[in-house]
């Protein structure tokens, strides 16, 4: 069976949402579960990877490394994320049991009765009160045969496939909600149901012909993990320093589940657990600059750091949002040097690591990300670097907020 499309664009995630297993909950991401096999295979073609993901994510590197036999190891803080990754990590499980699960969870919906005093006001109005009755009564159902087995947590995923689309909202790039608008057509909750059921059992079938050891992940921190395992390549996409709150990405799927009631709820579950890319994590009132930029870690890229946070210190003032992009640029950096810190730990010598990784410009102010990066590596203990650009971003300017140049590529370090 061949697993990889000479079709694909590598570098971006849209093939995935035709890959079996990767196609189980869409989400964001830096590169293509292909792609992920083939630099795998390319580096190490008599075998003996072992893979690690620092942001593992949805787990396409995971599961791609499982999908050619290499060991493989992420971390994934954002708890609503790590649980889909941990379900699809379930893709070799017995596929008849999860059937059986499914039709225990069925025969209990239909016997419930629906309660919908309990969704906050997001879930109320992304779905009419007919879809919403039978997601509950299936929600419920999944949470009353509930137990420590791989079919739980495969239908537990089912279900949280099917929200977005069985939503009247209109979905965003980058998976936000738009509740005010809404779609031309809305998938039944009985269709979307039994088509994520069904490509999960087909998709399960395909792990016949795959050896090799299941993937470990660990809902950790990056920045701070103290794991003692070693490494010889590493695979990874961070966040980008560009504004995207990952936090905010998942607020329907977790206000659903009862995690989240609001907006404001998302600081303490999930943002606090994040790499800080986003000016949503870094409050003026928590957050000293100064303090951040004085870090050890930083000292590689300092002064041309602390150039550039002024900078946007300055033009913040004069923009109405006046959104906290020096902190966010100062608080990024000090967190990607101390996972270049954890990296150098775990990584053996010689080894690998690639970032696929885009640069930034908020407020119009160029942040050079990859050659950063790369002093950081340095910094942190690697011997060189060099990236490979793959496309050019923000090159059509209509409804841009900014006319900078960007670009996106792998950032490979060795040492």
């Amino acid at each position: 069976m061949s697993l990889v499309r000479s079709d694909w664009n590598f570098s971006t995630f849209s093939g995935n949402m035709s890959e079996p297993v990767h196609r189980w909950f869409r989400y964001s991401a830096g590169f293509s579960a292909s792609w992920v096999r083939q630099v795998i295979n390319e580096n190490f073609p008599n075998g003996g990877a072992r893979v690690f993901d620092p942001f593992a994510g949805s787990a396409t590197t995971l599961v791609a490394a499982e999908q050619v036999g290499a060991t493989a190891v992420g971390l994934e803080p954002h708890p609503f994320i790590s649980r889909v990754a941990a379900a699809k990590l379930d893709w070799r499980s017995d596929r008849e049991k999860f059937l059986k699960k499914i039709q225990l969870i069925d025969s209990i919906a239909k016997r419930l009765r629906p309660s919908l005093d309990q969704y906050p006001s997001l879930v109320r109005r992304c779905f009419d009160d007919t879809q919403l009755s039978k997601l509950d009564r299936w929600r419920r159902a999944c949470e009353r045969t509930s137990d420590e087995t791989a079919a739980t947590r495969l239908s537990w995923l089912a279900l949280m496939s099917v929200l977005r689309k069985t939503s009247s909202a209109g979905t965003a790039q980058w998976q936000y909600i738009l509740p005010k608008k809404q779609k031309a057509k809305i998938v039944s909750f009985e269709d979307a149901w039994a088509a994520a059921v069904g490509v999960i059992h087909s998709d399960m079938g395909r792990s016949e012909s795959v050896i090799g050891p299941k993937a470990q992940l660990f809902a950790a921190d990056a920045r701070t993990w103290a794991g003692d395992q070693k490494f010889n390549f590493v695979i990874t996409s961070p966040p980008y320093p560009n504004n995207y709150d990952y936090a905010d990405a998942t607020r329907l799927e977790m206000s659903f589940l009862g995690e989240v009631s609001g907006w404001g709820d998302l600081q303490e579950t999930v943002r606090k657990f994040l790499l800080r890319s986003c000016s949503q994590h870094v409050p003026e009132s928590a957050i000293n600059m100064d303090s951040i930029l004085e870090a050890p870690a930083l000292s590689a890229i300092r002064e041309d750091l602390r150039a550039k946070c002024e900078e946007l210190k300055s033009i913040r003032e004069t923009k109405g949002g006046r959104k906290t992009y020096h902190l966010m640029a100062a608080c990024y950096f000090q967190d990607l040097a101390n996972v270049w810190k954890t990296l150098r730990r775990v990584c053996e010598e010689p080894s690998k690591v690639c970032f696929v990784i885009g640069d930034s410009a908020p407020y119009g102010v160029y942040l050079p990300v990859i050659p950063w990066l790369g002093r950081l590596a340095l910094a942190a203990g690697f011997k060189s670097f060099r990236f490979e650009k793959t496309r050019d971003r923000n090159i059509k300017w209509k409804n841009r907020k900014h006319r900078v140049p960007l670009q996106e590529g792998r950032l490979w370090v060795e040492g």
